[in-house]
């Protein structure tokens, strides 16, 4: 475990684990969590012979909170410099939801000159919000709920989210997990609370159109057909479409948060890709 300053003074939490001199994977994280969301995938993997890293994006977890730069841009340069800090090579970038974004915008903006592979896990390219352009997106009025919520009593609309659609714990027959409830709000909890706020803009009203095609690496898309936090319709499958040598993997009823309700299936499917 570690932290680096960036060049706009803001100090990021990372975790490396494995064989340093195995080959790297990193991982970023979903809203509003940590890079502990991913422990699963990277112990498994860690002890697979790779060199895993996930950070805490800015203003969540326990990297510190800027009261600006809470967009997009600015999560996708942090990732370049952890790259450059730990100065990785042929690296294979996982993102889930929010960190799907920050992957794009990175090869978006910086291209693929460290990256090997990438991996997009429930994520929220190509652009979450409903426009003329994106019918298939989610209304705006579905944001500002959030942001509102999140204003009036954010400890609350922490627990609702994980006791309800983002592990589909509202599903009929569903059997509630008390512990990832408690993850989940935890480590939103650890965030800023206008990081947090902001970064609700950040993931819903990104376009990253533009920043999928620019993809030249192999990639991985993986995406619950029950999700019901991005749509697989909107997200998934609209990336798969404008993403080059892609290889598309639907759970069948799969929730959102599978990294943690799939999470041996998706482990094998990550070594597999990687070993691919």
């Amino acid at each position: 475990m570690g932290t680096f300053t960036t060049k706009d003074g803001v100090q990021i939490y990372y975790k490396d684990w494995g064989p340093s001199d195995g080959e790297p994977v990193v991982f970023s994280h979903g809203w509003p969590l940590s890079a502990d969301s991913w422990e699963s995938q990277m112990l498994f993997l860690a002890s697979n012979g790779y060199r895993t890293i996930a950070h805490d994006r800015r203003g969540h977890g326990r990297s510190s909170q800027p009261w600006d730069g809470n967009d997009m841009d600015h999560y996708a340069d942090d990732l370049g410099q952890l790259l450059e800090h730990l100065d990785l090579r042929a690296a294979t970038l996982f993102g889930f939801s929010t960190g799907g974004g920050e992957v794009a915008r990175y090869i978006g903006r910086h291209g693929t000159a460290r990256v090997k592979k990438a991996g997009l896990i429930s994520s929220v390219p190509p652009l979450m919000l409903k426009t003329d352009a994106n019918p298939g997106g989610l209304p705006l009025e579905v944001f500002d709920g959030l942001r509102e919520a999140s204003i009036a009593d954010r400890s609350q609309l922490y627990q609702d989210l994980a006791s309800g659609p983002f592990f589909g714990f509202n599903r009929d027959g569903a059997k509630k997990s008390q512990g990832m409830i408690d993850s989940f709000w935890a480590q939103g909890m650890q965030g800023g609370h206008k990081n947090t706020y902001d970064s609700i803009a950040a993931f819903s009203a990104t376009d990253f159109t533009e920043d999928l095609k620019k993809f030249d690496v192999p990639t991985l898309i993986v995406h619950g057909d029950d999700d019901q936090v991005v749509p697989i319709d909107a997200a998934g499958r609209a990336s798969a479409k404008l993403v080059p040598n892609n290889k598309l993997i639907v759970y069948p009823g799969a929730p959102h948060g599978l990294t943690d309700t799939h999470k041996d299936k998706l482990n094998q499917d990550l070594l597999a890709f990687l070993k691919s």
